[in-house]
């Protein structure tokens, strides 16, 4: 058993994570986390957030610049996030006008006596909206969560944790077009997951492998130390027979790395990015990363056929096949384990394997390296929420990623447009069907009264080609705007069970 193996301190790779109980404990408000994609976001209207509990707002003003603010308006304490984006570039809140520039000052105080008292009123610190620092960086939108003079400070002092290929060498580097979801479980059970290679091919049955031949015996070991602020990774042996390398790479607060490498030298990464929102649910924002080897080839093979390269929206609404085969387990799993008993996870599961051994790496890694829990917020409810039996709510895809996303959301309307003209074009072709048919039979009336002796062929009479081909267009349309109505059912919501996965 691995972790008898891992109390006894014995061989190996297990061994090399044992951790001291004086060692630092991580920091988890010093961090930078990415909390949003750029080019799914409206620009012209603020964005209500969550990270490690907090509320936060982001917004654009008219220059471009992306501000961070506490989702609180400092007059009354309503929601910034409800406000509106100005066309001075500043941000409205909706309940008393009340104007903020970038930087968090007020600029704007209505209900001022005059234009004196305004501008002692919005010179009190006491009007300024509370500011964590923000940078853009490879299209992500990364936040700090701390504000004040020491965490402008403190965060120029750390770099996010950007892709480094693509800073070192963009040009070798293809990406696909980022992916963001909200996933109803806790950050840790999503890292221990993603630490777990012995899932993917039976969970993802169909997508990344068979769940009757490739579950197989495997070994990890342990190719980078664990490290309070660097992680650990693990490397997977034996690997596929065109795989030289297989690597998970974990670097917090909030990165998986997933990167193979294959016989011709060719890099595949799978960049996955967890930010804890709030208690029970994660933020993914995930890339794929295809790296040229020296002879300008890229990597065959990515997740799936998510590598073939397809418009971001449909990749979105697609990534529900993936995500939702694991979110039927990781949902329950955490309210099973958190609500069982007080003991802790190594005590509560069996792991005689060794695939599980970065699993275990990581909970150890969890409970004496990083205080065994998120540092909430204060004014954030600590308590898990309830399982969702629901499957409809609990696969909904449209508080989880439609309604935030700006290019799902035109992709959305474009495809209702299209099936409402499918359906438009179906009728007319009806209706012209009709017309043709009714001229057909009228001038065959008309003959027939001249000549009653053609009375016995026109029981023979057979409707015109133009009939049949306005009738076939007429189903050919209906049916395109069915089946595109029924597409669009994927931006609000797509269950799953496995046990229709054959």
């Amino acid at each position: 058993m691995i972790n008898d193996m891992t109390a006894k301190q014995t061989p190996g790779e297990i061994k090399s994570t044992q951790v001291k109980e004086t060692e630092e404990i991580f920091q988890w408000t010093k961090q930078w986390y990415p909390v949003a994609i750029v080019e799914f976001l409206d620009p012209s209207k603020p964005h209500s957030m969550q990270l490690l509990g907090k509320n936060i707002v982001l917004w654009r003003d008219k220059q471009g610049k992306w501000s961070c603010f506490e989702d609180l308006c400092p007059h009354r304490l309503v929601r910034l996030s409800e406000g509106r984006v100005e066309s001075d570039g500043t941000l409205l809140c909706a309940y008393h006008a009340w104007r903020f520039n970038s930087e968090g000052k007020c600029v704007s105080m209505p209900q001022s006596k005059n234009k004196e008292a305004e501008a002692q009123n919005c010179a009190s610190s006491r009007s300024c909206a509370k500011v964590y620092p923000i940078q853009e960086r490879q299209g992500l939108l990364w936040v700090w969560p701390e504000y004040g003079s020491t965490a402008l400070i403190d965060s120029k002092l750390r770099e996010p944790r950007v892709i480094p290929e693509l800073e070192a060498s963009p040009e070798r580097v293809r990406t696909s077009a980022w992916n963001i979801r909200d996933l109803p479980y806790g950050w840790d059970y999503f890292m221990e997951n993603v630490a777990d290679p012995a899932h993917v091919p039976i969970t993802h049955h169909n997508i990344m492998g068979s769940r009757y031949e490739d579950a197989k015996y495997f070994d990890m070991l342990c190719v980078r130390k664990l490290s309070t602020q660097e992680g650990f990774a693990f490397e997977t042996r034996p690997t596929e027979p065109d795989i030289e390398t297989l690597i998970n790479d974990f670097q917090p607060p909030c990165v998986m790395r997933v990167y193979s490498v294959d016989k011709q030298g060719c890099k595949y990464i799978l960049t996955l990015y967890a930010i804890p929102t709030r208690p029970g649910w994660t933020r993914l924002i995930a890339t794929q990363v295809f790296v040229k080897n020296e002879k300008g080839k890229f990597p065959k093979k990515g997740l799936g056929f998510f590598a073939i390269p397809m418009p971001a929206w449909l990749g979105h609404v697609l990534s529900s096949f993936f995500l939702h085969q694991d979110a039927v387990f990781l949902h329950y799993q955490e309210k099973f384990i958190e609500q069982s008993s007080r003991e802790k996870w190594l005590t509560k599961v069996y792991t005689p394997n060794p695939s599980d051994k970065m699993v275990i790496t990581f909970r150890q890694w969890w409970e004496k390296r990083a205080g065994g829990e998120i540092p909430w917020d204060e004014n954030c409810n600590r308590q898990l929420p309830p399982p969702e039996y629901d499957k409809q709510k609990l696969f909904d895809v449209w508080n989880t990623h439609t309604k935030d996303c700006y290019v799902c959301q035109k992709a959305l309307k474009n495809i209702n447009r299209i099936s409402l003209a499918a359906y438009i074009m179906s009728i007319v072709c009806l209706c012209w069907g009709i017309i043709v048919d009714a001229r057909y039979i009228a001038i065959q009336a008309i003959q027939l009264s001249a000549s009653p002796e053609m009375l016995l062929s026109a029981l023979s009479w057979a409707p015109p080609l133009n009939f049949w081909l306005a009738v076939i267009g007429a189903v050919l349309f209906a049916l395109t705007g069915y089946l595109l109505k029924k597409f669009t059912r994927l931006f609000y919501v797509y269950e799953f069970e496995h046990s229709h996965n054959h």
